[in-house]
């Protein structure tokens, strides 16, 4: 008999009756499978949640445990006569630098040509550029330029621009109507840039290619502006350098003369990025302690935890919690340098402590801080880890791959999947008890129907026999 006939024969063995049958079977046996996997997903979450916390609580670790964090140098410069820059780990210095002369490029000019395309040469030629001679031993540097009968004069600004572009800078101006002429300016400043131009060949010309021997690119070059040396004071000490950019006067120290004028100069620690980290680092503690806090909470409080039985979760809270108080080196505490934990385990810093203590000894600071040489007051050295050093193994003994963390989320991972397995392995055996029952329903349904037809044969038959009698 088909299931849906179910209950038809007796009206006592209904489908209805086998629903509530195994709905109470469900209660007992699936639900408290799927109350403790809906536990375990809760748990995932919360874990997500948690090492998202403790991620960012060790990137502010590594950042402000970095030494080139204290290298990082910021300068201060009073007027306008100066610009510097400085590179990590410049010596912290104040210095004064007042500028008299700004070095200048050497700039020459030819004699006068009708035209950019007047020719410059009878025939074929050489001619010598020469860049920087000042005496037999300093003859500066040599470019061979060749030229031709068709070489014009823009054509020769070409040729110098390709042969000796690095040392000079060649162009044509045009001065009026009818007159042009060849400017050649040096790249680089200082009184090492002289410019001269020897026709090697003879074959220059000043009347348009008709005539050898011209000399308005050679002995006719005037100079207009004449390269100069920079001339400075350092502290009151006379400097002279061929450029405005000094990269060589203190290591480091990247200056550029802008004009003169006198510029006081501060190098000092970029106390600002320092700081920025160091408020990272406080707000991803109290960020990653509040989240633990939370889920931790004990069945005496309100709101449990959902790891409140967990000691994994709370274990790690409590090391995160006392390493406050561990670290150091032997050579003193978070406390002494600003940083303090309230009753709530709430972190907070003291800009002042911490800017007093790195303008004491920031050296000392960053030994702490990040490992190196502390040195004590009795001028006797400590070499030390660093505290962000310390915490940062004390964190990673947690968050590292396939570390506590990482075992621990895979048990619950683990745990998911047994548990789904356990309910299916019950629903099919749930499954398969119900159908048997259903069976067993129908059979006796039909039984009971044929008891209750043969009853009723019964009795018409007796209330025949009695109308008969009767």
């Amino acid at each position: 008999m088909g299931i849906s006939s179910l209950g038809v024969g007796s009206s006592i063995l209904t489908q209805d009756v086998l629903d509530q049958l195994r709905k109470a079977d469900e209660a007992g046996q699936i639900k408290p499978i799927e109350l403790s996997i809906a536990n375990e997903n809760d748990k995932k979450d919360a874990m997500e949640v948690i090492d998202a916390s403790m991620k960012n609580f060790i990137d502010s670790i590594n950042a402000v445990k970095s030494e080139s964090l204290y290298d990082e140098r910021e300068t201060e410069v009073s007027g306008t006569a100066i610009e510097v820059k400085a590179d990590a780990n410049t010596d912290i210095q104040d210095f004064t630098l007042s500028v008299s002369i700004l070095a200048t490029k050497q700039i020459e000019e030819s004699g006068a040509f009708a035209s950019q395309d007047t020719k410059v040469a009878t025939e074929v030629g050489d001619l010598t550029l020469n860049i920087g001679y000042i005496d037999a031993a300093n003859p500066g540097e040599d470019f061979t330029i060749h030229y031709d009968e068709n070489t014009t004069l823009k054509d020769l600004k070409k040729l110098i621009n390709d042969e000796a572009g690095d040392k000079v800078d060649a162009t044509i101006v045009q001065i009026s109507s009818g007159e042009f002429r060849l400017f050649i300016s040096s790249v680089e400043t200082g009184t090492n840039q002289s410019i001269t131009i020897t026709d090697d060949s003879g074959k220059l010309s000043d009347d348009g290619g008709t005539t050898a021997g011209g000399t308005k690119l050679t002995t006719g070059l005037s100079a207009i502006q004449s390269g100069v040396d920079a001339e400075f004071t350092f502290n009151g000490q006379n400097i002279v350098r061929h450029s405005n950019s000094v990269d060589d006067l203190i290591t480091g120290l990247d200056i550029t003369l802008k004009e003169t004028g006198t510029s006081v100069v501060s190098v000092s620690q970029n106390r600002d990025n320092i700081m920025e980290k160091i408020d990272s680092f406080v707000e991803k503690y109290n960020s990653a302690i509040h989240e633990l806090t939370k889920m931790t909470k004990s069945s005496a409080e309100s709101d449990k935890g959902i790891f409140s039985n967990e000691s994994t979760i709370k274990n790690m809270k409590r090391a995160i919690e006392d390493m406050f108080s561990r670290v150091g080196g032997g050579v003193g505490n978070l406390t002494d340098y600003g940083f303090d934990i309230d009753k709530d385990g709430k972190m907070t810093v003291d800009k002042d402590v911490l800017n007093k203590a790195m303008d004491d000894n920031s050296k000392n600071v960053e030994a702490f801080f990040s490992g190196g040489t502390f040195v004590n007051d009795d001028a006797t050295t400590t070499d030390v880890d660093g505290v962000f050093t310390e915490m940062s193994e004390i964190i990673e003994g947690y968050t590292k791959y396939n570390a506590t963390l990482d075992q621990f989320s895979g048990s619950i991972t683990d745990s998911i999947t047994d548990l789904e397995e356990r309910k299916t392995t019950a629903t099919q055996r749930l499954d398969a008890r119900y159908e048997i029952l259903k069976k067993q329903f129908a059979a006796y349904d039909l039984m009971i129907s044929k008891f209750n037809s043969a009853s009723s044969m019964f009795s018409q038959m007796i209330d025949a026999e009695n109308a008969a009698r009767n």
